[in-house]
């Protein structure tokens, strides 16, 4: 099997692609600018909050990066040591976002409750760091909005991840304008009350996330309409008798569909191949997510197991059928043996030349004597002669 090399994606996955790491570049660009204005101006405004929400916004940076990566490798397309795509990377990293985030939330109530308890007095900060605190608030939820846009335009879990991230950021500094703004005007204590609301609202987000992304990687399957979407779109195939054994996993922002269908067990092997392929277009054409999908061709229910299973292939039939015809001489006149594995038994149908036969009395005839040759295998359901 030859796969495609590792830079070559589609137009679709490059667009994707680019603009996230675009988004992401910006966001790295802001959060040095925020943090570092944080940090000078808190510190010289005797702010402790803005410093240490200056030190918040830098530890922002490690998951851009993060972000970055996962972008970079993840965008790859199948190799031979990974032959699904690289996908799972972008899965993996949504993961440690929405874990971080949940640490957040925690972290922004922990820190909440303390100043709730704490008897010491507020520092009263300059009013330059007020503005510096609000200016971060715009900064951040324009961040927000804009990565979010871009997350739902390409369906991106790891971009959404982020985009929330910097919501969380925005909280952050709506806490530090309580705050500051509070002991201003002299109630320290709602900056606490606030962070606790919110808190919990963060790390509820940053669980929804990991929890998401931790069902993707042990391979859950799509939500109920898109698997009565795809069961209708297979149905609606000319030649699809039924279906079953229909699975979904989702890698990154796609998914991937494995189907059993069922089809007249008289088609050629080439016609089923090709109502096969027109189900594989049909699904990645017509339903959003689906990548790629894998359709198996049946002639029956196999949900259990295959009737047929335990059934010898076509080198033993053969060997037997020579077999059982030594004793028919015009057995060496056929031309194809075409066998049929339907309800756990065989169908066996010989293709003779009209040569071979004198009248039709004597077709009548060489057919009996075929069908009484094979009648102690029980493995043989029929025998059937055609001449042509």
């Amino acid at each position: 099997m030859v796969f495609p090399q590792n830079e070559t994606f589609d137009t679709t996955d490059k667009q994707r692609y680019k603009a996230s790491r675009h988004v992401t570049q910006v966001s790295v660009v802001a959060n040095v600018f925020l943090s570092v204005a944080q940090v000078i101006i808190g510190v010289l405004g005797h702010s402790q909050a803005l410093v240490a929400d200056g030190i918040h916004t830098l530890s922002d940076l490690i998951t851009d990066f993060m972000v970055l990566f996962a972008l970079k490798h993840g965008k790859k397309a199948a190799d031979t040591e990974h032959p699904y795509g690289h996908g799972r990377i972008e899965t993996a990293v949504t993961m440690i976002l929405g874990a971080m985030l949940f640490a957040v939330g925690v972290g922004i109530a922990v820190r909440a409750g303390l100043r709730l308890t704490d008897p010491e007095p507020f520092v009263i900060p300059a009013m330059i760091t007020l503005w510096v605190a609000v200016i971060t608030i715009f900064a951040k939820e324009g961040l927000y909005r804009y990565t979010m846009r871009t997350a739902n335009c390409y369906g991106s879990n790891l971009l959404r991840a982020n985009a929330w991230h910097h919501r969380s950021d925005a909280v952050s500094s709506l806490i530090v304008v309580i705050g500051i703004g509070g002991s201003l005007i002299g109630f320290g204590y709602l900056d606490a009350v606030a962070a606790i609301v919110v808190a919990f609202m963060v790390a509820k987000v940053g669980f929804d996330l990991a929890r998401q992304a931790l069902r993707e990687l042990i391979d859950t399957g799509l939500e109920s309409e898109h698997l009565e979407s795809i069961r209708k779109t297979i149905l609606s195939v000319s030649g699809v008798q039924a279906l079953h054994l229909l699975r979904t996993r989702r890698v990154g922002g796609q998914a991937l569909v494995d189907v059993h269908i069922i089809v007249d067990d008289k088609l050629s092997v080439s016609e089923g191949h090709q109502i096969g392929e027109t189900v594989r277009t049909k699904l990645i054409d017509e339903i959003g997510p689906v990548a790629d999908v894998t359709v198996h061709i049946d002639t029956e229910e196999d949900i259990r197991r295959s009737s047929c299973a335990d059934l010898p292939l076509r080198d033993q039939v053969l060997k037997r059928l020579d077999r059982y015809f030594q004793e028919i001489p015009e057995a060496r006149h056929v031309e194809r043996i075409t066998l049929h594995y339907r309800n756990g038994r065989i169908d066996v149908e010989l293709l003779l030349p009209l040569s071979a036969v004198t009248d039709f009395d004597a077709a009548r005839e060489l057919r009996q004597r075929f069908a009484a040759a094979v009648e102690t295998d029980r493995e043989i359901a029929s025998l059937d002669v055609r001449f042509h």
